[in-house]
């Protein structure tokens, strides 16, 4: 990366406090191999275990942490929303906080920004539990049927992207849920913006506990998605940037 360039880490957190000072460790350690310009920005989506406090104490010795709160819980897709637009370098990275990514390899994502405006991770092999394979495997297949193919990875939080696309989608993206990453994505794709694929390692969750199988997240999912593809049909050919 080059030493002109800014890199953004925005993460979303929802009761990770088991999880958070030692993800933070992570991206600090990381970015200072990477970018000699970066900034943290942890979003916690209503924590109710202290998750807050952790980043808190984190961000009072690094001053190249910040905390985003929302008061109560929204949802996965407004945390990454909010981590997002809260970003203030060229590069926006973002990824989740359960420190199921190796942060280094945001280095292998880095090497396409000449050749793209969004670099996106997949998972290879993806390691959750089968029931969630499960899920990963229909949601992606339910999504390519509605929109044609996207990545091969919709859900992946190992993304990286330019500011300037982050500015333009911002205002069309409406999912606040699970949604969220298939309508930037496929939002992105009918833009016309560059997308790069790259294979990620992915480990098991050591601690805390997931919350994308529960089955109202799951409805809200269907339910942000159908709405997401009437708004297409009603708004035709995208306007390229």
């Amino acid at each position: 990366m080059g030493s002109g360039l800014g890199l953004t880490i925005a993460m979303p957190a929802y009761n990770e406090a088991e999880n958070i000072e030692s993800m933070l460790e992570d991206a600090v350690r990381a970015a200072e191999s990477l970018a000699p310009d970066f900034e943290i920005v942890v979003v916690d989506d209503g924590s109710k275990d202290g998750t807050a406090d952790a980043v808190r104490r984190s961000a009072a010795s690094d001053p190249r942490i910040r905390l985003v709160e929302h008061e109560r819980n929204q949802g996965y897709g407004a945390a990454v929303f909010s981590g997002l637009t809260a970003a203030t370098k060229e590069w926006v990275f973002f990824t989740d906080s359960d420190r199921q990514f190796v942060l280094e390899e945001i280095a292998h994502l880095l090497e396409h920004t000449g050749a793209a405006d969004l670099v996106v991770g997949y998972r290879a092999p993806r390691q959750d539990p089968p029931l969630r394979l499960l899920y990963g495997w229909g949601w992606n297949l339910v999504v390519s049927l509605l929109f044609g193919y996207t990545v091969r990875d919709i859900d992946c939080a190992f993304k990286l992207m330019r500011r300037d696309v982050v500015q333009r989608l911002a205002p069309l993206v409406h999912s606040r849920g699970a949604t969220f990453s298939a309508e930037w994505m496929v939002r992105a794709r009918r833009l016309g913006y560059r997308i790069v694929e790259v294979p990620v390692t992915h480990r098991p969750r050591q601690a805390g506990n997931p919350t994308g199988a529960r089955l109202h997240v799951v409805w809200r999912a269907f339910r942000e998605l159908a709405r997401f593809r009437l708004r297409l049909w009603r708004e035709g050919a995208p306007t390229r940037p």
